[in-house]
C-alpha cells in the first residue's frame, strides 16, 4: 500500500503542476482524483457520463462534518435520481474515513488527501480563524460537474444540516 500511495501521490502532483492550480466554474477536474477508503483509486472517467458532486469537509468524526456526510448520505437517492455520483474529499488518511464510512453507513466514495494536493488544487486549502488563532485548513466547499468533469456550481456556504436539498436547490 505504501509503494502505491507515494507512486499515485508523485504521479497526482506531476499531473496538477499542469493544470490551473484553483479550479474554477467553466473547469474541468483532474483525471487522478485520489485514493478512496477502500484503498482504491478513484478516477474522474469512472463516471463519465455522470454529473459529480465533490465536497470537501475538514475532518472525518466531528459535528458538522458528520451532520454534512448524513445529510447527503440521507438525500443520496434523490442526488442519484438527478443523475449524481457523490464523493467525499478531507485530509483524513484511508483508515480514517474507513471507520467514519463504516460508523454512519456512507453510500458515496470518501478520498483520502493527505497530501493536501485536491485540497490545493480546488483551492479550498486556506487560512482560518478560529479563537484568535491563525491557522491553514479546508474551508467546506461543494463542487459539482456535468457529465464531463466541467465545474458548473461551487457551493461556498455549505448548510451541512441540509447539505443534499442545498446542492439540489442549486442545480435547478
Amino acid at each position: 500500500m505504501c509503494k502505491l500511495k507515494n507512486s499515485f501521490v508523485y504521479l497526482l502532483k506531476i499531473r496538477l503542476k499542469t493544470q490551473i492550480m484553483v479550479l474554477k466554474i467553466g473547469d474541468k477536474i483532474p483525471e487522478l482524483l485520489g485514493i478512496d477508503a477502500d484503498g482504491n483509486e478513484v478516477m474522474a472517467s469512472q463516471f463519465k457520463g455522470k454529473k459529480l458532486v465533490i465536497y470537501f469537509y475538514p475532518k472525518d468524526n466531528t459535528s458538522g462534518c458528520t451532520a454534512e456526510a448524513c445529510s447527503l448520505s440521507n438525500g443520496y437517492d434523490n442526488l442519484l435520481k438527478a443523475g449524481y455520483a457523490v464523493i467525499g474529499v478531507s485530509k483524513d488518511s484511508v483508515a480514517s474515513h474507513r471507520k467514519f464510512s463504516d460508523k454512519y453507513s456512507l453510500p458515496f466514495k470518501l478520498i483520502a488527501d493527505t497530501e493536501l494536493v485536491l485540497n490545493k488544487a480546488f483551492g479550498v486549502w486556506q487560512e482560518k480563524k478560529m479563537c484568535g488563532k491563525v491557522y491553514m485548513g479546508t474551508v467546506r466547499t461543494t463542487f459539482v460537474t456535468d457529465e464531463n468533469g466541467v465545474i458548473t456550481h461551487i457551493i461556498n456556504k455549505v448548510n451541512t444540516k441540509d447539505a443534499a436539498n442545498q446542492i439540489l436547490k442549486e442545480i435547478k
